[in-house]
């Protein structure tokens, strides 16, 4: 039987047997043309994602609205990373497929834990639906950026040791030394707006 086991701002998630669908939601604040225009395109934007990644949910099927992918049945990083023995090995695993994701051109544009799945010992990313590709340094630096601050906020006790271990894994990506240059920049940027509010 088929049931809700998640409801967002953007979509809802329905798990079917083992099977996910993701529904993107009407908005009524807006015209039902753009509405459906923009639903399209952010659906269609996050099957072509999903299909050039090998960790992430695998698509059966899609329509306008929605995307039917195979169920990760796994265990949702953010609630055991902290309990985990092998930690730093997850975190270090983490900075690989980022690497491998941005050598694509892919940015998440959600990384956090939470949109990460573990099960049978490999590393799956879920949620794509702030997706995009770009080429960019920057994207890629603030991407890196926004998984640092999930570990720091949700991870803190052991945020240190697993965010050198999710750099050290990103080291194999061809823009290692450039995305980190940036990532500085984009670090400092950070805390001169926190210091100015």
């Amino acid at each position: 039987m088929a049931k809700i086991i998640q409801r967002g701002a953007e979509a809802v998630l329905i798990l079917n047997k083992n099977k996910i669908i993701k529904q993107r939601i009407k908005k009524n604040y807006r015209l039902k043309e753009i509405d459906e225009s923009l639903r399209k395109k952010r659906t269609k934007k996050e099957v072509k994602l999903l299909k050039q990644i090998d960790f992430a949910p695998n698509v059966v099927n899609f329509d306008k609205f929605n995307i039917e992918m195979d169920f990760i049945d796994g265990e949702l990083i953010k609630d055991v990373l902290d309990v985990k023995k092998d930690k730093v090995e997850i975190c270090k695993e983490i900075g690989k497929k980022i690497a491998e994701m941005h050598d694509k051109n892919i940015i998440h544009g959600d990384l956090t834990t939470s949109n990460m799945i573990l099960k049978d010992n490999k590393i799956y990313f879920i949620d794509f639906g702030l997706g995009f590709t770009s080429a960019k340094v920057e994207d890629k630096a603030v991407d890196i950026h926004l998984l640092r601050q999930a570990l720091e906020s949700k991870h803190y006790r052991n945020y240190k040791e697993c965010y050198d271990a999710v750099i050290e894994g990103y080291k194999q990506s061809e823009n290692y030394k450039d995305v980190m240059k940036r990532l500085d920049r984009v670090e400092l940027r950070g805390r001169y707006k926190g210091k100015n509010k």
